[in-house]
């Protein structure tokens, strides 16, 4: 019985298939490299080159592989981008989750972990966002999210389908040096890349109520977001009980500028950030509360911030290896 990880030859989904393997549930990869690495797969992993749109590809590979369950994290992920392109957005995230879901009802797979996204909140006026809180997103990227996990909820309704979604903040660090985060709409990749390229980092703003002025996120650690999903595999493949939501946040987060002052002292680079004025609608401050993952999917903070900004740096120093 193995799971089939969508999007798992990406920058979060490659860890979830790593982390599945610590667990000893066999996985398989189905992604079309628009945003991930071939490389990133291991050699043992089954791998099948295509794209979730392709309903018909993914019932083949659900049968020959004996899938059982899901973690679904391919789609399109940018939420600034989804704002010039919501028609890319919609069908890349809610028609191919749809496709995944009518696959899975075709085969008889009946556990779905889904990639869901702090975006279905949108801006927040609260210091620690809970489940409970109503979400209302701002962009057609976290509107698909949502989206997306009401498709999970009616096809539980209708066919009995057992599911949870996981609400991500910001994603940051490695788990292992050949797995790295190369997006273009990553605070930590645009950091290093500014840094490698004679550039100085900017900051958008630093008059908000905060400690520093600087805006706070909620930043996790790569790899414990991947523990979690493999521990919510398994609750589900066991028939145990998950709720329908959870954020993975760390209760606290940390500033602009704390991370900057990190990246100063784990890269030996010494810069002094560009402050410039601030974006429209960002908020001061966005952190989650993780007490219902910590309680039902061993949830937790197991690295700190300079794990994060270090663990980043040594996998981008990794990449520009293989780029050289």
């Amino acid at each position: 019985m193995s799971w089939l990880v969508t999007g798992g030859a990406g920058y979060i989904g490659s860890h979830v298939v790593r982390a599945l393997g610590d667990v000893g549930i066999p996985a398989v990869v189905v992604d079309n490299l628009s945003t991930g690495h071939r490389r990133f797969v291991r050699d043992d992993v089954p791998y099948v080159d295509g794209d979730i749109l392709d309903t018909d590809l993914l019932e083949r590979t659900m049968r020959e592989h004996d899938v059982h369950g899901v973690i679904h994290l391919a789609g399109f992920k940018a939420a600034g981008v989804s704002v010039d392109v919501p028609l890319v957005a919609y069908t890349q995230n809610v028609t191919g989750t749809v496709s995944v879901l009518e696959a899975m009802q075709r085969v008889g797979a009946g556990s779905m972990v889904f990639s869901s996204s702090a975006a279905c909140y949108g801006a927040t006026d609260v210091d620690l966002v809970t489940e409970a809180l109503t979400p209302a997103p701002e962009s057609p990227y976290g509107e698909t999210k949502l989206i997306g996990e009401w498709l999970m909820r009616d096809q539980a309704t209708a066919t009995g389908l057992k599911h949870t979604s996981l609400r991500y903040f910001n994603v940051v660090g490695s788990g292992a040096e050949d797995l790295f985060d190369d997006s273009a709409h990553n605070l930590f990749p645009l950091i290093f890349n500014a840094l490698l390229e004679g550039r100085t980092p900017k900051i958008y703003g630093d008059d908000y109520p905060t400690p520093d002025g600087t805006c706070v996120r909620d930043y996790v650690h790569v790899a414990d977001l991947a523990a979690a999903h493999a521990v919510a595999a398994r609750h589900l493949e066991n028939g145990e009980p998950l709720e329908p939501v959870y954020n993975l946040g760390s209760g606290s987060g940390s500033s602009v500028q704390e991370i900057m002052d990190a990246v100063r002292e784990v890269s030996g680079i010494d810069f002094e950030p560009e402050v410039i004025p601030r974006r429209p609608g960002d908020p001061p401050r966005i952190v989650a509360d993780g007490k219902l993952a910590a309680r039902d999917l061993d949830w937790r903070m197991r690295h700190d911030l300079h794990d994060m900004v270090e663990s980043a740096w040594t996998s981008r120093q990794y990449a520009a290896g293989l780029d050289a």
